[in-house]
């Protein structure tokens, strides 16, 4: 009886994964599917604690209480420029969790050895059980490091240039070996494993240190340009760890659970290579974008042109009297935190006629949805946002695109210049409406450490300064205009 309502309970969370998911597709339903997908996972973690028995229903209630408030807790103090951040902590947690879960059945088996009358020692330790452990702590140990690198990098903490050193490449390589050969190993010694302990314990440990030392090399010579694709790969691994985890378990629900996330994940890892015009390959290699790059190659002329500036009243007078302007978020947005500021500026122009529209590039921000989130805290309704390919068209139309920190994704360049390292790469034709405004702090390239030759075209305005107090000027203006 117990078991089929386990089963019951596991079929529900699982049905209800996927429905989260199906509604996380569009940002009107994406709240209503990150609440079915909490509590399918609430379900499964009930279900696993009874069936396990491993817990009183008091300790589970303490456990779900604490866990629980620590992350509201850490939901309602991050910024919403630090999400990136907790992503990358949050996928790190996981995948060490993954490790410490497949490393607990394997030290059960050794305590199975020791006491022969448990039912458990019915399924004895053979190849797929060892090679499925193996796998568990190699992806986990993986996105652990992999991740806090990442966290790192996206908080400054570690430099945005690509790292490397000489034999970097050939150490991995070796490492990568080194992780072969532990499976291997443990494939040859797991039918006398518990009763021959040595050769499968010293692999679990040594894959632990492997692991964790290719995690590492395998993101820091990704640079800052790459990040977005970076944290949706280990967005994935994370998945995938639970998913080999649940496997250890016999856990259905985990099992589910973790391929939904695996697979989700790599169908936007991608994505958002596609949006960049880059292979997977090419992004793990390395080598692209990062905070040198952007110091070298700042400047306030190219091939002869210089700048147009503007001032705070030159651009109300010219968004108050225009028919459609286009807002392009970008980091830098996320940066000032003038979300809130760029929606009331959007409410006054709307309520003086102006069409307003929110243009959002796949890989604007630091992780895939970045811009998004950050509007629908700013509760900008989510017809007014418009994908890349929707909005492309719409630009030969637009009187007035405004550009709010955003950088290589409005680059032209990407277009024409064969020599330019983001060639290729898809973007918004802003340069094609009448008139351009960007607002930026200096000169300073983006990621891709490429000058924009937008800022040089002669409908392009650049307007200096905070993006949140260039925004409150503007509005200050417009209000001023009747």
């Amino acid at each position: 009886m117990i078991a089929t309502l386990i089963d019951l309970a596991y079929l529900v969370a699982a049905s209800l994964f996927i429905v989260g998911m199906k509604r996380l597709q569009s940002p009107a339903t994406a709240r209503q599917g990150n609440r079915l997908s909490s509590i399918a996972m609430l379900i499964a973690v009930v279900a696993t604690l009874f069936v396990a028995k491993i817990l009183t229903p008091v300790e589970m209630l303490l456990g779900m209480v604490i866990g629980g408030g620590l992350g509201a807790l850490m939901a309602r103090r991050v910024e919403m420029t630090s999400m990136p951040e907790m992503v990358g902590v949050l996928n790190g947690l996981g995948g060490i969790a993954s490790t410490f879960v497949a490393s607990a059945e394997l030290a059960r088996y050794l305590s199975l050895s020791e006491n022969t009358a448990s039912t458990l020692v019915a399924v004895p330790f053979d190849v797929p059980i060892g090679i499925t452990i193996l796998l568990s702590i190699l992806i986990g140990t993986v996105t652990f490091s992999g991740s806090f690198v990442a966290v790192g990098k996206l908080s400054g903490k570690i430099s945005g240039n690509p790292i490397s050193f000489p034999g970097m490449r050939l150490l991995t390589i070796l490492m990568a070996i080194a992780a072969i050969g532990c499976f291997v190993v443990v494939s040859m010694n797991a039918n006398a494993f518990p009763a021959e302990v040595q050769p499968v314990v010293w692999c679990a440990i040594g894959l632990v240190a492997i692991a964790f030392l290719l995690g590492i090399l395998l993101v820091i010579p990704i640079g800052g340009a790459d990040m977005p694709v970076v944290v949706a790969l280990l967005n994935s691994y994370s998945g995938l760890a639970a998913a080999a985890t649940g496997f250890v378990l016999d856990n259905t629900a985990l099992i589910v659970s973790g391929a939904l996330v695996g697979a989700s994940g790599l169908i936007l890892t991608k994505i958002m290579c596609d949006a960049m015009n880059r292979s997977l390959l090419n992004v793990l290699i390395g080598g692209f974008g990062g905070d040198e790059a952007a110091a070298v190659e700042g400047g306030t002329s190219m091939d002869g042109k210089s700048i147009n500036e503007t001032s705070a009243e030159d651009v109300a007078i010219m968004m108050t009297y225009a028919e459609q302007v286009v807002v392009v978020p970008g980091y830098g947005m996320a940066v000032a935190q003038a979300q809130h500021q760029v929606r009331e500026l959007a409410d006054l122009l709307q309520a003086k006629g102006v069409r307003v529209k929110y243009a959002i590039h796949p890989v604007a921000g630091r992780m895939p949805g970045h811009m998004n989130v950050l509007l629908a805290e700013a509760n900008v309704p989510y017809d007014h946002l418009y994908e890349m390919d929707d909005i492309n068209g719409e630009f030969d139309t637009t009187d007035v695109s405004l550009i709010i920190g955003a950088n290589d994704v409005v680059n032209p360049a990407a277009r024409h210049d064969k020599a330019s390292p983001i060639y290729g790469m898809p973007i918004l034709n802003v340069d094609n409406s009448r008139n351009v405004v960007v607002l930026k702090r200096s000169m300073r390239p983006g990621y891709s450490g490429v000058q924009n030759e937008l800022f040089f075209h002669d409908n392009t305005r650049m307007l200096f300064g905070d993006a949140k107090d260039s925004i409150i000027a503007i509005t200050n203006e417009v209000k001023e205009l009747e």
